[in-house]
């Protein structure tokens, strides 16, 4: 797979498209609140960045403990 093409799956609005409408379901069925069709697509962009940014400073975290150098 080309790494420079591709994306993790933090990154795919899919993913998180498809997970803002599980929550809209879940939340409906619990707690009879309902997100309109605009306060999901918000939602879904939020929890984008928030994922990205959790990649990202798990990236850092994880450069910072490591043990051993980068090759190359």
């Amino acid at each position: 797979m080309d790494n420079w093409n591709s994306k993790t799956w933090y990154q795919s609005k899919t993913i998180w498209g498809a997970i803002v409408a599980l929550l809209a379901v879940l939340l409906k069925a619990l707690f009879e609140v309902e997100l309109q069709g605009e306060d999901q697509g918000q939602l879904a962009e939020i929890l984008k960045d928030v994922g990205i940014s959790f990649g990202a400073a798990l990236a850092i975290y994880g450069r910072v403990k490591a043990n051993k150098p980068i090759k190359g």
